[in-house]
């Protein structure tokens, strides 16, 4: 992970010493301070903070990281709010199995397109804009909650509302754009984490208001309905937060910087031909979507699971599917730190052994899951298939920032997707027919978790190497200015287009693990107009 920070040293450039110490802050001691930037927390060449300090709110660094985790929270919370209300919806608009098992593949198929949609806004326009937009626009699907008056508005509004998720891929994006990439499956882990955390809020505060409302004077029915104007009005106040208070880049707002040529514009046909080409996009897309994806399912089916198998009221079945989405706390930034340790001692070929292990293990609880016939079983193997599954996905984007870094957001935006995509097809498969009961759906997907953690094993950096691989041995192509260089041709080089990607190639050899100290990088790998 890093050191723990306490006083500054005469490397960390912008830090008084007057800055109060925080009980969590990692840092990346390895990586070459820029000592002309002034931020209120030292940095590197392309001015991504080193230090991570948690409960600061130094500007940009900080206040980016906590915008972006609260709003993605807040998109959790509305996404799955009708989720701990379903005993109670089902019987106002007469649902059947079918019907609730529709809506939960609604629920997470909407954001499939709007999290592509969002990689290639984040390329382009900048995060700030993506999400600040995404989070407002969807403010109306939440209030249409309390209007829908039959199965058919049921799913057709929770499947506009699920655009929202793709806040996600903004939330990522911006922290790849904020922090260094040392400690990047760090920051990456805790904001998704926290964001994420929103699922398993929504199973204790949706309850919660109902009862408020209810004991008001307030039907059941009605109660429910009125529910759903506290997540939409949060939807909005985040919004204008984020519009007013973020920024792009540690350096300013996309845009502006564009215009006044700090900052070089991309075509997005490149961009995109890009991601697609590179086989490993499509590898941590099918990893993400029996990592995230599962988590998706298991937020619209836990609580009615136990609800329905062990004869518990609705808040008692809310609060133990709360502890499936609030493992994310610690949980999913746990899976990037693991990444980022490893990745200190064993590089990249860590992270990867890293996400190996977290995702598989999930799997196994998942099918232990199914299994279970107590209560106590029960809550340990979802507790533990929880920790597994979150932190899988902490570690996958330890490692999705170093596919690409012409096209992060586009590749941010597929692997996203590819979360949502997992889980509707899951749902559709093992929980939207009668076929499969609960139980039986639960273990089958821990069986598919597991088999499709495998291809993990493919991933090849010739710079770095794989599982099983060492790296290339070819001089050149064992270099990462080569590996993130040749996403430019030789036009785009000579307009120093490339220049972003050489900074970033030049930051990321500590994912040579405890070879950054002895190799060395050919004198010819960087080219001279650089």
């Amino acid at each position: 992970m890093g050191d723990i920070e306490g006083e500054p040293g005469s490397s960390m450039h912008g830090v008084t010493g007057r800055e109060q110490t925080f009980a969590f802050s990692v840092a990346s001691p390895m990586v070459p301070t820029d000592p002309t930037a002034k931020f209120d927390l030292p940095v590197d060449s392309e001015h991504k903070a080193k230090v991570f300090k948690l409960f600061s709110f130094a500007n940009p660094h900080m206040r980016t990281f906590h915008l972006s985790w609260i709003s993605f929270c807040t998109c959790f919370v509305s996404t799955f709010a009708a989720a701990p209300l379903v005993p109670i919806i089902r019987d106002n608009l007469n649902l059947t199995k079918v019907d609730i098992g529709n809506a939960g593949v609604a629920s997470v198929s909407g954001s499939i397109f709007s999290r592509l949609t969002m990689g290639a806004v984040c390329d382009l326009l900048g995060p700030r804009y993506g999400c600040a937009f995404l989070i407002m626009l969807t403010a109306p699907t939440v209030f249409s909650m309390s209007f829908v008056a039959d199965a058919g508005g049921y799913i057709a509004v929770r499947f506009m509302i699920g655009f929202s998720l793709a806040t996600f891929v903004s939330c990522q994006y911006w922290m790849s754009t904020m922090f260094n990439s040392k400690i990047i499956g760090t920051v990456n882990g805790t904001a998704a984490g926290w964001g994420n955390m929103g699922g398993g809020l929504t199973q204790l505060l949706m309850p919660f208001i109902y009862d408020i409302i209810k004991a008001a004077g307030a039907t059941p029915f009605t109660a429910w309905r009125i529910a759903f104007f506290v997540p939409g009005f949060l939807h909005i106040f985040m919004g204008i937060l984020v519009l007013t208070m973020g920024q792009d880049l540690p350096d300013g707002n996309l845009g502006a910087l564009q215009k006044s040529g700090e900052a070089k514009k991309d075509k997005f046909s490149k961009v995109f031909w890009n991601a697609i080409t590179n086989y490993r996009t499509w590898i941590f897309v099918l990893l993400y979507g029996y990592s995230m994806g599962v988590e998706l399912t298991t937020d619209n089916v836990i609580a009615e699971y136990m609800y329905d198998k062990f004869n518990l009221n609705l808040r008692t079945a809310g609060i133990i599917a709360a502890t499936f989405g609030m493992a994310n706390l610690v949980a999913r930034p746990f899976g990037g730190f693991a990444s980022d340790y490893a990745a200190r001692h064993f590089g990249m070929r860590g992270r990867l052994w890293v996400l190996w292990t977290l995702q598989t293990m999930g799997g196994g609880f998942c099918l232990w899951l199914g299994f279970a016939e107590s209560l106590p079983i029960a809550i340990l193997s979802m507790i533990l298939f929880s920790v597994g599954a979150q932190a899988a996905c902490g570690a996958t984007f330890g490692i999705v920032p170093f596919v690409s870094r012409r096209s992060l957001g586009i590749i941010s935006g597929m692997t996203g997707a590819g979360g949502n995509f997992g889980s509707g097809l899951t749902q559709f498969i093992f929980f939207s027919t009668n076929r499969y009961s609960t139980a039986t759906g639960l273990s089958l997907m821990g069986v598919m978790i597991m088999a499709c953690t495998l291809p993990v094993m493919l991933v090849h950096f010739p710079q770095w190497g794989s599982m099983f691989l060492p790296p290339s041995r070819d001089v050149v192509k064992s270099t990462e200015e080569h590996y993130y260089g040749s996403e430019w041709n030789e036009e785009e080089k000579q307009k120093g287009l490339h220049e972003g990607s050489i900074k970033f190639a030049k930051n990321s050899r500590s994912e040579r693990g405890k070879r950054v100290a002895s190799a060395s990088t050919p004198p010819n790998a960087t080219p001279n107009h650089v």
